[in-house]
């Protein structure tokens, strides 16, 4: 950062994504999830560092520590398709959909056609095909994101906010493709707000905070009655209209001025001098009170 300082957008972060498997990473905006998305492909800028591990696959790449070629050649599109936040700012502006599409085809299947059919995986209308990106809404730049990302049929899908734009029956829609997509065997990371997309489609929910993964569970038990452990789990739920309505007090504190102990406590309800410290993660939750205010 200017100055010198530093910023730890996504810390301690561990888990396993297997193949057939969806995780669906929530969480407020600016927690870090898109950030963790980006450093698996190497695409965080360039006054960002990244430490630790992300092995991808049998033969154990470290994508961070793989280099702009491996990454470029092998892994994008390859080994990992993304479906990005901001798909305007992706798609390139002065050739059309179709244009785009068949370069992936191309690129990735050795096909010199199939658009149609591949813009109908993602419900982008054939009609709109020889349109450039300017001319579409973001719904459907959104689709045509998603269908570029789906062409290769990469082993793992990184979907950041797959559902953004989109109207419910679209939003349904998409998410069925994506747990098709699942369900034949690939592995997808879905960072989304759209906590009904995630009910619909993943195995498995893991929850940020301040760039912490603060709870990591089966979606049955998740969206069930179990229901969420950590207390900012279960205020996210409790915010739906469906449920309780019910916002969570205050904001969530800023990266660079985090306090100590539980970045949570200040608005949580079951806050004690215990936290204070920071909660160490077990694999499921990171709390000193999990599960102390389920109603």
């Amino acid at each position: 950062m200017p100055a010198g300082g530093e910023v730890a957008a996504v810390t301690d972060a561990s888990f396993r994504l297997d193949a057939g498997e969806c995780l669906a990473l929530i969480g407020e905006s600016g927690c870090g999830k898109s950030v963790l998305a980006s450093a698996l492909l190497g695409l965080l800028p360039g006054n960002a560092r990244a430490t630790g591990r992300a092995l991808l696959g049998g033969d154990d790449l470290d994508l961070l520590s793989a280099g702009e070629r491996v990454l470029a050649r092998e892994v994008r599109g390859r080994r990992i398709g993304l479906v990005p936040q901001s798909p305007s700012a992706h798609l390139t502006p002065v050739r059309t959909v179709r244009s785009q599409l068949r370069e992936i085809l191309r690129e990735l299947t050795g096909r010199r056609d199939g658009e149609k059919a591949a813009a109908a995986r993602a419900a982008f209308p054939a009609d709109h095909l020889d349109r450039y990106p300017h001319q579409l809404s973001g719904g459907l730049a959104q689709r045509a994101a998603t269908a570029l990302a789906l062409v290769g049929d990469a082993p793992l899908l990184l979907a950041d906010e797959p559902t953004t734009g989109l109207d419910r029956d679209l939003v349904e829609r998409t998410a069925d493709e994506l747990r098709r997509h699942v369900d034949e065997g690939h592995a997808l990371l879905m960072i989304t707000h759209d906590l009904a997309a995630a009910e619909r489609i993943a195995d498995r929910v893991a929850v940020m905070y301040a760039g912490r993964i603060v709870e990591l569970a089966d979606a049955t038990d998740f969206f069930g009655t179990a229901g969420p452990r950590h207390p900012y789990a279960r205020g996210l739920l409790d915010a739906l209209p469906e449920r309780s309505f019910k916002p969570i007090p205050g904001m969530p504190p800023e990266l660079g001025a985090l306090p100590e102990g539980c970045a949570f406590a200040a608005r949580c309800p079951s806050a004690t001098d215990a936290c204070g410290v920071v909660p160490a993660f077990d694999g499921a939750v990171a709390c000193h009170h999990a599960g102390s205010s389920r109603a």
